[in-house]
């Protein structure tokens, strides 16, 4: 044992095994909010745990968004799907994962975070293996490209388990910034494969299978887009095998975590992160339909993955400010600057001006990345408001409550991140059935009702929680 793991057991008076934090075993004491504890063990662990999550989830949201280019170029090459069908593609992976978070949501902590980790990851094959096989043939149906959509869904589902995992491992005043590393980096897998897809896929070097030509010649390798990710995920699940631990002090059984759904703040808080990441993943997956849609002259794949990009990046600064600042106060400035943004985007729509149309939605991106943030650090806070006033530290009340406290924050993580994913699918769907304009003053108002919300009750003198 470390002197300095000594030290913390003199000062706790409990004895640790060192060997439990080690790779891949399952860990049985976590005291995150104990500094000679955290400094000594909990901070090199929890980032190790950190740091290999980050790239499993952003694969999760490259398999996860890679309709969102394959989509725009199948039309190219020969597929007579109708553009209705292509927006329905792009939009499909959005209802599988966010369907997918809401059992990954409980399962994730209950399993743990290297076995749920690693079987999430390599699971991702399989829709990356057909993929690749079907978009070789343009005689494939329909159906059958909506049925790997669907698949590839479960790639986003990993969110949930991820940062419901991930927070535990981090002590109450760098939880937003952790949070914000893993889900902002991860966020950026979205931009990844759209900037990368239109590369990969001219590569013949790198084509297993033929290609097929575009109207114009050119042959393109679409299968490159989905095969080329396999050994990533591979090893990557193997990184996380090896590498992380399962935290039993975070291991919970749904009957314990369902308490989430009697909570107010549980639904309050899922109306608003619905309008951050809602609006990012699926701003995300639209985008590239609607400038090859909206503005034909433009390139897809030069401007498609800006705006993921700068939300993801965001959304790791929304966190960091947050913890600073306040995440009520950050949030209701990311929902008032979403709402003068989507304005911009509707005041050039229509008007042929791309460069005003691309740089407020560049703005969009980057307040819903700022929103993403701030509403994860609010979340731990409301519920320890909540769990832990007139409590005195250090007692064993104290104690059970804090414990209770951070598994339903986690919980409640995860399941605003499941239904907030859903916008993925909605936002690609409404563009497939109304008019953009007319879908967007409703992403306006929507924004105004969150606005309220969360100076209501989070920012306001005297709100019922602070956070």
């Amino acid at each position: 044992m470390s002197p300095v793991l000594q030290e913390t057991t003199a000062s706790t008076g409990r004895t640790y095994d060192p060997d439990q934090y080690r790779p891949g075993r399952a860990i049985t004491d976590w005291e995150p909010e104990n500094e000679l504890f955290w400094q000594s063990t909990g901070k090199r662990v929890a980032a190790r745990n950190l740091w290999i999550a980050v790239p499993a989830l952003l694969v999760g949201f490259v398999v996860w968004q890679v309709w969102s280019v394959t989509a725009t170029n199948l039309a190219d090459v020969g597929f007579a799907f109708s553009t209705s069908q292509l927006f329905w593609l792009t939009a499909i992976p959005g209802l599988t994962g966010g369907t997918g978070r809401l059992f990954y949501t409980f399962l994730g902590p209950k399993v743990g975070q290297r076995t749920w980790t690693a079987l999430s990851t390599i699971v991702l094959v399989v829709p990356l293996l057909w993929l690749g096989i079907a978009v070789q043939d343009t005689s494939t149906s329909f159906s059958t490209m909506a049925i790997i959509a669907a698949l590839c869904g479960i790639g986003g589902a990993n969110f949930s388990s991820s940062l419901a995992n991930i927070g535990f491992f981090f002590p109450k005043s760098q939880k937003g910034n952790a949070t914000g590393i893993n889900g902002g980096l991860g966020n950026l897998g979205v931009s990844v494969v759209q900037l990368l897809t239109p590369i990969l896929i001219t590569a013949s070097a790198l084509a297993i299978g033929s290609g097929l030509q575009k109207e114009n010649g050119d042959t393109v390798y679409l299968q490159n887009a989905a095969f080329l990710w396999i050994p990533v995920v591979v090893i990557l699940a193997a990184a996380a095998w090896f590498g992380q631990n399962n935290l039993k002090t975070a291991s919970s059984s749904f009957a314990r975590q369902k308490v989430i759904f009697r909570r107010k703040h549980t639904w309050l808080m899922t109306w608003l992160y619905v309008g951050t990441f809602g609006s990012f993943i699926g701003f995300a997956a639209a985008l590239p339909m609607l400038i090859k849609t909206e503005f034909p002259g433009y390139s897809v794949a030069t401007y498609a993955w800006m705006g993921p990009a700068l939300g993801a990046l965001m959304r790791w600064a929304g966190g960091w400010i947050a913890d600073r600042l306040g995440g009520a106060r950050v949030t209701v400035l990311s929902f008032a600057g979403m709402a003068v943004s989507i304005i911009g985007v509707i005041n050039f729509l229509g008007s042929g001006n791309f460069t005003g149309f691309f740089f407020s939605f560049l703005a969009a991106f980057a307040f819903s990345g700022i929103g993403n943030g701030s509403t994860f650090t609010q979340i731990p806070v409301i519920f320890r408001n909540q769990h832990l006033k007139g409590l005195t530290e250090g007692t064993e009340e104290y104690a059970k409550a804090l414990k209770q406290t951070e598994m339903e924050a986690g919980a409640v993580t995860g399941f605003t991140a499941a239904i907030a994913a859903y916008g993925f699918f909605a936002i690609p769907a409404l563009f497939a059935n109304f008019a953009v304009t007319s879908a967007m003053w409703g992403f306006v108002g929507f924004y105004a009702s969150c606005l309220a919300v969360t100076w209501w009750y989070y920012a306001r003198k005297g709100a019922e929680s602070p956070s």
